[in-house]
Formats: C-alpha cells, structure tokens, sequence
C-alpha cells in the first residue's frame, strides 16, 4: 500500500516553490540552503461590480509564483488574505481586520517564520496595508529580523479600474464579469484621498470603483504584470543579492 502511494507521489511533480507543499525535512534544508520566504499579502474586499473579491489576493500571490519561477532561492508562503480594508465598509463581501490586527498578524508571523528562515519578504497588494506593513517593518528590524516590504509602483487607476481589471483578466479570465465592469470615480488621487481617508469608498463611489475599467484587457495585464515582476525581481536583488543560479533541496 505505502509503496504504491509513493509511486504515485514520485510521479505527481509537487511544486518546490511553495512552503506548504513541503515536508519540515525539506524546508529545514531550503531554509539552511538560504531560502527566502516570499509571503504574498492580500485582502478580501470589493472590486467594483466586476471584479472578484479576491483581486489583491491573487495578484499578490501571482507576483510572489513568478518571483519564484526566476528566483531560484524563493519559496511562496501561503498568501494573507485578509488585511486592513476599512475604507470599503459598506460593500457586501467585504472582509477587514482592520491596521492593528494586520500589523500584530506580520509581526508574528515574520517572528516564527524567522525561527526558520533568515530572510523574509512581504510582497503586498493593498494600498491599505501599507501604513500597518511599514510599522511591522520597522519593529522587526529592531529586534535584528531581516524582512523587507514590496510595494508596486506602475500608472494605473487606483481601484478596480483598468490596471486591475487588466491583470485579472490575464490571471483569471472566468473571474471577471465583463457585462458589469463600469466606471466610478477617475478623479485624481491627490484629489481623493482626503475624501477617502474621512469616509471611505462608499461616500464617493456607489459601485466601489475609483477609474474606469474600459478598455481592459488580457494583454494588457499580461504586460504589467511583466513589469512588475521585473520590478520586484530587481528590488529583491538590492536587498539580498542571487547567491546560486542552481535551486538546492527538495
């Protein structure tokens, strides 16, 4: 019985770049090897009428996979998909622990997972987590823990306008409900984010998109999401220079 499960195992190509897929043995070795533990942090809020509630979630993950793919000494925590989503009170789905509760949640996290690995990166997708992910941070490098935070930087809408709509239309296709995408508020960010910061998405946009997602497209994000992962390739090497081209362990 066992030796026919293993047979089937040995055969099945479990993914190396993701920690949960691995045994303690095997992560023990990746981490001694000098893994770095790539933690995708997301959230669980509206997209507009369009767009999955999973949105920042999924893309964060997909930036960290494709990190991964080029980086050979990464390995893909499990993604974080609740955060610091207050200011989309208000519309159904939408699932916050709000800023004290995410920066409580990095700082044990990064604590545990340094037990293990030395180098840790925060890939985040939410505009709203920045504030707790930054304090996180800056609390973890005092106690001498090595964790750095990405966050992406390209042109776009500010939410669940065309930018997003794009990547998520490249990752996940049947996810997107065309027929609804609409525009919301395009008013600049300077503009709204006083509004924003005094009370939140619903006063200023009734279908929580802040930009226009027309004109979206596959291509579209297949092409940013490039350019971020190139993005994120190169702040990474700042931080901790490619060791090995070789991937070592399991």
């Amino acid at each position: 019985m066992l030796e026919s499960v293993a047979g089937h195992i040995e055969a099945a190509a479990v993914p190396t770049h993701t920690v949960a897929d691995l045994t303690w043995p095997e992560a023990g070795e990746r981490a001694a090897a000098g893994a770095i533990l790539a933690v995708p942090v997301g959230a669980t809020e509206q997209h507009g009428p369009h767009l999955p509630l999973s949105t920042d979630t999924d893309v964060a993950a997909e930036l960290c996979a494709r990190l991964a793919a080029r980086r050979p000494d990464v390995l893909v925590a499990p993604a974080i998909p609740y955060g610091a989503s207050g200011e989309h009170a208000g519309f159904a789905g939408t699932l916050s622990i709000g800023q004290a509760a995410l920066e409580l949640l990095i700082v044990e996290l990064c604590r545990s997972a340094t037990d293990t690995f030395d180098r840790i990166l925060l890939v985040n997708w939410h505009g709203g987590n920045l504030e707790p992910l930054r304090r996180a941070e800056t609390l973890l490098h005092s106690e001498s823990r090595d964790v750095h935070v990405y966050v992406p930087r390209y042109q776009g809408d500010l939410h669940a306008g065309r930018a997003e709509t794009a990547v998520q239309l490249a990752l996940a296709p049947d996810k997107v409900r065309v027929e609804r995408a609409e525009a919301g508020d395009v008013r600049p960010l300077p503009e709204l984010l006083p509004l924003l910061r005094a009370n939140g998405v619903r006063a200023i946009s009734a279908n929580g998109v802040l930009g226009d997602p027309a004109g979206a497209s596959a291509a579209e994000g297949d092409a940013l999401l490039d350019h971020l992962t190139t993005d994120l390739l190169d702040r990474t090497r700042l931080w901790w220079p490619v060791a090995s081209p070789e991937r070592t362990g399991t």
